[in-house]
This record gives structure tokens, C-alpha cells and sequence, in this order.
């Protein structure tokens, strides 16, 4: 299965902006070993659509509504992404659940409703730093993983290790495979055999120069990339180090 390389533009970007970071992914997506998706703001998202449309780059949004409409001021739901351009959503990303109290059922009702509406779901999961401290690792991705994913799931997950995102902390190559091969074996008793066909995303501070590395550690199925993304130059430097 290629790799999925998910760039993860958070709030940042106006008009202008996104385009000069979409416009080179077009012609610089062509001949790559991997998938390439783009997520960009949700007022990004035409515009960008509208720049990529026909190329191998694929666009989503950051997060959906349970609801496909309603008096909801300021969500927005996933058939209006898809109605947009969009064809993914990231949901339950670390910010969404910190900053927003985001719960696994929550999270579970939208990833229902990014599926009926034909959007693929990439679904975060990740402990912080008080949580691996306290050797809490596995149960915790273990519990969003079974709290966050609706029975049948065949979308992708993402794994952000948040206590080494901005923290000067890194996590090393055995840390993303050990949590990785943990993600597949619980994928694998949750979903059967097809839990052996999920993508598993590694999120943290993915770059060129790690890129290779990451990327190359077994169980890895991509890279769900932030910062990185924000420049076309760097994020197709790391999806070119993605492997077949």
C-alpha cells in the first residue's frame, strides 16, 4: 500500500497564501511513491481545490459537524467540505480534543458522518507527556482507539505522540514503532483482518531531514505533517522520501 503524506495546515493561510503553497504541488506530485493530501482552512478550501483539481493531490478539511446541517453557528459540516472539494477530514486531532473537549464518542459520531457523506476520515489519536510518564501510553491510544472508531472503520489513523510536539522532546525510531505496532495489533482485534489494511500516520514534526527515517520504521503508513506543510519545498521533500 503507498504511504499517505497528510499536510496539516491548521489556521494559517489566506488567499494568496494557499495558493502559493498549492500552485507548486501540482507539477511536483507527479512521479512520487506515495499519496499526497493537502488540508487547508476551511475558507482555503475551494481555492484550493480549484487549483489541484485533476492532479494526484488530494484535499480535505480539519474537522465536521455530526450533523449535515442545522442551526450549528460556526461548525460546518461534512457535505458542505466534500460540496467544496474536499474528499478527507482529519478528526479528533490533539488540539481538536485539548482545546475543544473533544470526546471519542464525539469523535466517533463525526467520523460516521464524514462516511456518509464520502469523505475519508483520518482519525488522531495520542498521549501527552504526563500520560507516557506515567506509563499510561497504551491505554490511553487503546481507549481512543476503541472510543473513537465505529465498527467497520476503513478510513486511516493518525498517531501524534503530543508530548513530543513543541515540547523539545523527540520521540525516537523504537518509540514510533513500538506505538505503531501497538495501533496494529488493536486495530487487528478491533477490525478483524481489515485492521491489517489501515494506514497508520506518524504526526510529529515530521521533516526532511527525519522524513527518511520515520518513514522507513515499520507500521508507518505516512506522515500527518504541520509545520512542514506550510512550504510546498519542504513538504514534497518529505514526500519524496515516502516509500512504495
Amino acid at each position: 500500500m503507498r504511504q499517505l503524506i497528510a499536510g496539516n495546515w491548521k489556521m494559517n493561510g489566506l488567499s494568496g497564501d494557499a495558493a502559493a503553497i498549492a500552485g507548486p504541488l501540482r507539477p511536483g506530485s507527479d512521479g512520487l511513491a506515495c499519496d499526497l493530501l493537502v488540508c487547508p482552512p476551511f475558507t482555503q478550501i475551494v481555492t484550493v481545490a480549484n487549483i489541484l483539481v485533476g492532479s494526484a493531490v488530494a484535499v480535505g478539511g480539519q474537522d465536521c459537524h455530526v450533523n449535515e446541517k442545522g442551526a450549528h453557528t460556526g461548525d460546518i459540516s461534512a457535505a458542505m467540505l466534500r460540496d467544496a472539494g474536499a474528499s478527507w477530514v482529519i478528526l479528533g486531532h490533539s488540539e481538536r480534543r485539548a482545546d475543544h473537549g473533544e470526546t471519542d464518542a464525539l469523535i466517533q459520531a463525526k467520523t460516521r458522518a464524514a462516511v456518509a457523506a464520502s469523505l475519508t476520515p483520518i482519525v488522531c489519536v495520542g498521549e501527552t507527556e504526563a500520560q507516557r510518564v506515567a506509563g499510561q501510553q497504551n491505554t490511553v491510544v487503546g481507549g481512543q482507539l476503541t472510543g473513537s472508531l465505529p465498527p467497520g472503520f476503513a478510513g486511516v489513523v493518525a498517531y501524534e505522540p503530543v508530548w513530543a510536539i513543541g515540547t523539545g522532546k523527540t520521540a525516537t525510531e523504537a518509540d514510533v514503532a513500538a506505538m505503531h505496532l501497538f495501533i496494529r495489533e488493536t486495530l487487528v482485534r478491533q477490525l478483524g483482518d481489515a485492521g491489517n489494511s489501515v494506514r497508520i500516520l506518524y504526526g510529529g514534526s515530521v521533516r526532511p531531514a527525519n522524513a527518511a527515517s520515520l518513514l522507513s520504521v515499520p507500521h508507518v503508513g505516512g506522515a500527518l505533517v504541520g509545520g512542514a506543510s506550510l512550504k510546498a519545498e519542504e513538504f514534497l521533500g518529505i514526500a519524496k522520501a515516502a516509500k512504495a
